[in-house]
């Protein structure tokens, strides 16, 4: 294989140190050798690492994506301008059987020097603030909705059936309820009587089931999940007054990601947070959505294409698409819903949904690398672009209901 770097370094990270391994010429013409060196991960010796590199003079630097182990190297070797890129072990992988820190860091610098190793993307560091904040707040969401869950297996232990009438704990008239069983009130009725707009409604089943044996314990237990869900509340707000100051140089790109259907706000600052706004890091619409994890993988043997799962991608990424997604199929009005009732006869709702996450995320490509508008192609699209199927298939339906069908050409 052509060698392109004839001097190439290969980094395999732990928690405690770094195995560097540099390949470079041999004393013979056309004979190479490798030097591997530790050194510790702390922010002292990484410049060391840095200042041994730079005399080493390599023109490419390797190192695995390890937990976040690999972090305070990159961002360090970043600000000094070397030529480090961060891969995915997965496509690092050396012979099983054979593997310690060593062979892997010299594993990694065989690989440079070839260029056989394709870059992970790292966005700029402003999108990785915003990343972090975003990150942040999908944490503290899922933090809330456990501990709601504890709170409510815990007001069963209690007799307090409330969850069974209220839709969730979370609402107005809910936390109404709480707060008057943990000051001491004990009354059904009067407890029932604090629900507020449609809960009203819901009064004689309330007071049912409210009706319980409700101690001091349980009012202690109780108030500190309530404690414990504000404070979770007031870092929620918190996280998103910051994202709104960190999405400001973003504004532009967010406002048109909310023109999708299914794309509200929160939705567009994490799929921005994860992607960036310059899609020149993707080749093209394919790669960004093989990269999220929305599209079929490949799985061809003996010329056999066999069903392949979709392949792993950005949880968070996909997460917000799924989101998007579901609330898209729900506009009836739209190309994304016709799509979806489309796919859904033949493939089943599963698959008609990552279909419909593939969607998005093409439109969302072409909006951010080509500055195009989303256009909405209407509910009608596939009908009007293929008459012929429509009419077909509402003939076939009408049959199997047992009418006899003839058609007419249009006056």
């Amino acid at each position: 294989m052509d060698i392109v770097h004839e001097r190439a370094a290969g980094i395999d990270i732990s928690k405690r140190d770094a195995k560097v391994a540099v390949r470079k010429p041999g004393q013979r013409r056309g004979t190479y050798r490798t030097e591997v060196k530790t050194f510790g991960a702390t922010t002292a010796q990484i410049r060391q690492l840095i200042s041994y590199l730079k005399a080493e003079n390599v023109s490419v630097i390797v190192m695995e994506a390890t937990s976040d182990y690999w972090k305070p190297f990159y961002f360090l070797m970043e600000e000094e301008q070397l030529p480090v890129i961060l891969v995915n072990a997965k496509r690092a992988r050396n012979i099983p059987g054979r593997k310690t820190d060593v062979n892997d860091a010299t594993w990694l610098a065989e690989l440079a020097a070839h260029n056989l190793l394709a870059a992970s993307f790292i966005p700029p560091e402003p999108i990785r603030h915003l990343r972090d904040l975003t990150r942040a707040r999908s944490a503290l969401v899922h933090d809330r909705t456990k501990v709601y869950q504890r709170l409510e297996k815990f007001l069963e232990s209690s007799g307090i059936k409330l969850s069974s009438v209220a839709s969730n704990l979370t609402g107005v008239s809910s936390r109404h309820m709480l707060d008057a069983l943990v000051a001491g009130e004990r009354d059904p009725h009067i407890l029932a009587d604090l629900s507020i707009r449609s809960m009203r409604r819901k009064i004689p089943e309330l007071v049912e089931a409210l009706e319980g044996r409700f101690t001091e314990h349980h009012a202690s237990m109780v108030k500190l999940h309530l404690r414990h869900i504000d404070m979770l509340d007031e870092q929620f707000n918190t996280l998103n007054e910051q994202i709104s100051e960190a999405m400001v140089a973003f504004d532009q790109a967010c406002q048109a990601l909310r023109t999708i259907p299914g794309i509200g706000e929160q939705s567009a600052q994490v799929i921005i947070a994860e992607i960036g706004v310059d899609m020149t890091v993707f080749a093209d619409a394919a790669h960004l959505a093989s990269w999220a994890g929305v599209c079929p993988g490949q799985n061809e043997s003996a010329g056999r294409q066999r069903s392949s799962h979709t392949r792993g991608g950005n949880v968070y990424l996909r997460a917000a698409l799924g989101t998007a997604a579901l609330a898209a199929i729900k506009h009836k009005e739209s190309f994304l819903a016709a799509r979806y009732r489309r796919l859904y006869l033949r493939r089943g709702g599963s698959r008609a949904l990552v279909a419909t996450q593939h969607t998005i995320i093409v439109a969302i490509w072409h909006m951010l690398a080509d500055g195009e508008v989303f256009k909405e192609l209407g509910p009608n699209y596939y009908d009007e672009h293929n008459k012929d199927r429509a009419k077909n298939r509402a003939v076939k339906e009408l049959e199997r209901l047992g009418f006899e069908v003839r058609l007419d050409s249009a006056a």
